[in-house]
C-alpha cells in the first residue's frame, strides 16, 4: 500500500521556489538525463515547486498531484501568471497571430491552462503562447459532468508510459485527466488510485454490478467502465486508448499477467473540488 512518504510523492529536502510550465507539455523524468524514463508530464500553466537545479535540469514536485521528478529548466519560468482559461478541446493550436494561416507556436492538449489577455474575432490571446481559437477554451472553473465522456475523447490516442497529454498517455494519465476535468483530482499511479480514490465495490464481479465511470484495477493498471460491461483503457496491448468488453480484457490480461485486484467508484458530487487527503503533508 502506498504511503504519503513514498519517494514518488515525498517532498524533497530544502527550500522550494515556485515555477510555471511555459511549454505545451513538460517531460518530468526520473533522473536529470534526457534518456531517463518518463515519470509524468506537466501541462502548460501548471505550477511546480523547484527544489534543486543541476545544470540544465531542475528537481521538482508537481503541485497538482505531488509527483516528484526532473524537468529541463528551460521548460519553466519563475514569473507566475494566473490562468484564466483552460483548453477544452482534446487538442488545439496556438498561433502567432489571430489567423488560422499564421505559423503555429504550440500544440496544446486538453487541460492546459492559459492566461487570456484579449480577443480578436474568434481568437483569444494567451500571454504564454499566442492566439488560440476561443471555442477551444473554457473558463478555468468550468467543470465537465461525465468523466467517461472526457476519457472517450482520447480514444485511439497512442499509449505513452508517463504521458498525460493528447499526443500520448498511459492508463493513469487517462483516468487522471478524465476525472480532473470534472473537478476530482486523482493521484498519479494505479496503486495510489486503488488505495486512495473513491470507494471499494465489493461485488464488482457480479454481472451488472459495475456501472459507467467505475474504475477496474489490476496490479499496475487501471481502466474506466463506459457501461456495465465495457472497459476503456490506455494499454500496451493495443498501444493506444481502446474500448473492449471487460471480460475479454480480463481473459487476455490474465493470460499475460494477472487477474484484476478490485474496482472503485468515485462519487463526483462528493469529491469534486475537494483537496484529497493524500495531498496532505505527512506529520514529521
Amino acid at each position: 500500500m502506498p504511503e504519503l512518504t513514498d519517494s514518488r510523492l515525498a517532498r524533497p529536502s530544502g527550500a522550494a521556489r515556485p515555477a510555471q510550465v511555459v511549454v505545451a507539455s513538460a517531460a518530468i523524468r526520473e533522473a536529470p538525463d534526457p534518456s531517463a524514463r518518463l515519470a509524468t508530464q506537466a501541462l502548460l500553466g501548471e505550477i511546480l515547486d523547484v527544489f534543486d537545479t543541476n545544470g540544465a535540469w531542475s528537481r521538482v514536485r508537481c503541485r497538482r498531484d505531488h509527483y516528484v521528478g526532473w524537468v529541463t529548466t528551460d521548460s519553466l519560468s519563475p514569473a507566475i501568471t494566473t490562468p484564466t482559461h483552460k483548453v477544452s478541446a482534446l487538442r488545439t493550436f496556438a498561433y502567432a497571430a489571430p489567423d488560422l494561416k499564421s505559423p503555429v507556436n504550440a500544440t496544446l492538449s486538453l487541460g492546459a491552462q492559459l492566461t487570456i489577455t484579449g480577443q480578436d474575432g474568434d481568437y483569444a490571446r494567451s500571454e504564454q503562447v499566442g492566439w488560440v481559437h476561443a471555442r477551444h477554451l473554457a473558463p478555468l472553473d468550468t467543470l465537465e459532468t461525465d468523466a467517461v465522456a472526457v476519457a472517450e475523447r482520447y480514444l485511439h490516442t497512442p499509449y505513452l508510459w508517463g504521458g498525460r497529454d493528447s499526443l500520448g498517455l498511459d492508463c493513469t494519465g487517462l483516468t487522471q485527466q478524465a476525472f480532473e476535468a470534472t473537478g476530482t483530482l486523482l493521484p498519479r499511479d494505479s496503486d495510489m488510485q486503488f488505495s486512495w480514490a473513491g470507494d471499494d465495490i465489493a461485488d464488482w464481479k457480479v454481472s451488472g454490478a459495475l456501472r459507467r465511470g467505475d474504475l477496474v484495477f489490476w496490479k499496475g493498471h487501471v481502466g474506466i467502465m463506459t457501461d456495465a460491461h465495457h472497459l476503456l483503457h490506455a494499454n500496451a496491448w493495443h498501444m493506444a486508448v481502446a474500448r473492449e468488453p471487460l471480460d475479454q480484457a480480463i481473459v487476455r490480461i490474465k493470460t499475460q499477467y494477472a487477474e484484476p485486484v478490485g474496482a472503485r467508484r468515485i462519487d463526483r458530487e462528493q469529491f469534486a473540488g475537494q483537496v484529497p487527503h493524500w495531498m496532505a503533508e505527512p506529520v514529521a
